[in-house]
């Protein structure tokens, strides 16, 4: 059985069928650049976490045909009931192993709209072939590392646990949400196989099951303390909160006596504010200021603002259903989109897909991005095109208002942001660690504008376009239209 993470069939169909007919129209092997891209930040926010590389770049690694895969597209027929596929394209696919090249960002870096996050080159046909995994490998994990990063920013010097396998989409999305989850800023997980997979810390406490078991909710508190005495966390808000608080206060006494010490206590419904603030006193009061308070309960970034803006006081904040499934954005709008393609006479023709709404109008060319930065803050970027050469990064253009340009500050400096990964086919880059990605995305969201990290309304970044590249992709929109009659 062909595990379906590892198999070439993670596509859709029309990609298959087109790489059929460039094979047949003898297009395969024609040179292409794709770029993947999205259009708007999630979150009605000001900035987006890349996240998903690591994935793609081991699917990248092992991508093949099986022969599973080759006699399932065998058995497909078309409308007169024959075979879909020649055999000698099949043939071609049992062998084909991948010889694309693939430029990307790194995780835990922020990007912008219309900022190429992937960029594949090589023959036409396996760029195709890609287009629907790559995307599925890039799409979800940026958009939960982009969710975490906002609660990271909510919750600010906080911690925050992420519990949300329960709720998540499926075992796979489970895993995948818990890593990128980690990368957006999250200092633990109460996914066990997503700690063994990933390395990432593991952290729980109890449910209130374990509190209904028994008759008393201070005889559970009891029990647990001596099962797991070193600084154990209960969970107070069974039936009545604050008569929770001092059942845990009375056990942690008794721990205490024994050389150990309440670790805590958790809050999962009513007002946590209050309830916080209430249960903060009564632990203080008892001598147990140390003893942290855990919240939970449907919470997302904008929900800690405003709790911590009403003054709560909470140390751990447990986020789960609407982290790990994205709940107020399902899903990022990812693109993958041709740029540039190779005439009979081996030079690269730029194109471009035009549309009449000006947003979805794709550009040309062989992609990546400068990003500037002084005095520690990001102060622009400039997509450009690699083939030409700039001369002044000031020559540039907001290609949505030709009127502006992004001004470089003196004594800026600069870095691109695609980074070689895959070369003919193979990897040639070598992912950080986990912890290492996560502090990227703590330092990226320290170098971002303020302006751009708010929740409401945030800031638009300058991301500008090399006067010259823009100056080939408004040429193209009018030779298009021209050509068309429009």
């Amino acid at each position: 059985m062909t595990d379906p993470k590892n198999s070439a069939l993670l596509t859709d169909f029309y990609q298959i069928t087109m790489a059929y007919a460039y094979w047949k129209s003898g297009l395969a092997d024609r040179k292409a650049v794709f770029h993947a891209f999205f259009r708007r930040p999630p979150f009605r926010g000001g900035f987006t976490i890349a996240c998903g590389l690591q994935s793609l770049i081991e699917y990248l690694d092992q991508f093949h045909f099986s022969k599973s895969d080759l006699d399932y597209l065998a058995n497909q027929n078309n409308a007169s009931g024959h075979p879909l596929f020649d055999d000698a394209f099949l043939k071609m696919l049992e062998t084909l192993r991948l010889s694309v090249d693939v430029d990307a960002v790194e995780e835990g870096v922020s990007l912008f709209p219309y900022e190429p996050i992937v960029r594949v080159s090589g023959p036409l046909l396996q760029c195709q072939l890609l287009e629907s995994p790559l995307l599925n490998y890039i799409n979800f994990p940026t958009l939960i590392a982009t969710k975490a990063a906002r609660v990271r920013l909510a919750a600010g010097q906080d911690r925050i646990m992420e519990f949300g396998l329960r709720r998540a989409q499926g075992a796979d999305g489970a895993l995948t949400a818990s890593r990128s989850a980690y990368i957006g800023g999250c200092d633990s997980t109460s996914h066990v196989l997503a700690g063994k997979v990933y390395g990432i810390p593991i952290q729980g406490t109890h449910a209130h099951s374990w509190i209904m078991a028994f008759e008393k909710e201070e005889d559970a508190f009891e029990q647990y303390g001596k099962i797991f005495p070193e600084l154990p966390v209960f969970l107070v808000d069974t039936y009545n909160t604050i008569d929770g608080v001092k059942a845990a206060i009375r056990v942690g006494h008794r721990l205490r006596s024994k050389g150990f010490d309440l670790g805590g206590i958790r809050l999962d419904s009513g007002d946590l504010a209050a309830l916080s603030i209430e249960a903060r006193k009564l632990l203080d009061a008892a001598g147990f200021p140390k003893a942290v308070i855990v919240a939970s309960n449907e919470l997302d970034e904008v929900i800690i603002s405003e709790l911590k803006h009403q003054g709560a006081k909470v140390d751990i904040w447990g986020v789960g259903t609407n982290l790990v499934t994205s709940k107020d954005q399902p899903a990022l709008d990812g693109v993958y989109k041709i740029s540039a393609i190779e005439k009979e006479d081996g030079s690269m023709r730029y194109i471009l897909k035009l549309s009449e709404q000006l947003a979805k109008v794709s550009t040309p060319g062989i992609l990546d991005v400068m990003r500037f930065t002084i005095d520690g803050r990001m102060a622009g970027d400039i997509i450009f095109d690699t083939k030409l050469k700039i001369a002044n990064p000031n020559h540039n253009v907001d290609p949505f208002d030709a009127t502006k340009q992004l001004t470089i500050p003196e004594g800026a400096t600069f870095e691109t942001l695609l980074k070689p990964v895959v070369r003919s086919g193979k990897s040639v880059y070598t992912s950080p660690v986990l912890p290492a990605i996560r502090q990227r995305t703590l330092q990226t969201l320290q170098e971002l504008p303020k302006g751009v990290t708010r929740f409401l309304n945030p800031h638009i970044y300058p991301v500008s376009m090399e006067k010259e590249l823009y100056n080939i992709k408004v040429d193209l929109m009018r030779s298009i239209r021209t050509r068309r009659g429009a």
